[in-house]
């Protein structure tokens, strides 16, 4: 079930659709992230959605993510190490986390992406001990790719809005 909802994630992000036997397909294809390197940004970020977002799988992370990677948020450490530490923690925070894609753009090497995070917060995240609440906020995030691989990235959330519903501010 997870490699299904992967995959249409992937499908989503690619901004395609997707019949039952394209499905069925993918469902029986091999997996090749870890050393591939994708020329074209919609599908890295679309591998990258599917399995980091939809699987949470981060041991393709090497394969998709520079080590090096630029972090411009200062919320997320530094390097594919950062990243990793923060949405781990963030997925442990909030089991049921998701991401609903609403538009993609690529444009040269750069791709972004705006959508909606959302979840329930059941443990400490951010400093904030556990609320039991749910939440959603929009956020547009933007990432730099370098020899096929997200080498930077830049992001604008709601966060007003997640605070709010999470009850730290009124």
């Amino acid at each position: 079930m997870q490699r299904i909802t992967a995959t249409l994630v992937a499908c989503a992000l690619l901004g395609g659709s997707a019949s039952l036997e394209a499905l069925a397909a993918e469902e029986n294809r091999p997996q090749q992230t870890q050393d591939v390197q994708m020329s074209d940004p919609k599908a890295l970020l679309a591998q990258f959605g599917a399995k980091i977002f939809g699987e949470k799988d981060f041991t393709v992370l090497g394969g998709l993510m520079r080590e090096d990677y630029i972090q411009h948020n200062p919320l997320v450490g530094q390097g594919s190490k950062g990243f990793k530490d923060f949405f781990e923690a963030w997925f442990k925070a909030s089991p049921d986390f998701k991401f609903e894609l609403k538009q993609i753009v690529s444009e040269g090497d750069k791709v972004w992406v705006y959508g909606t995070y959302s979840g329930t917060h059941k443990g400490d995240w951010l400093g904030i001990p556990a609320t039991g609440k749910a939440y959603k906020f929009d956020a547009v995030d933007i990432f730099r790719v370098q020899d096929g691989k997200l080498a930077e990235h830049w992001d604008v959330l709601d966060v007003y809005s997640l605070f709010k519903q999470l009850g730290t501010i009124n």
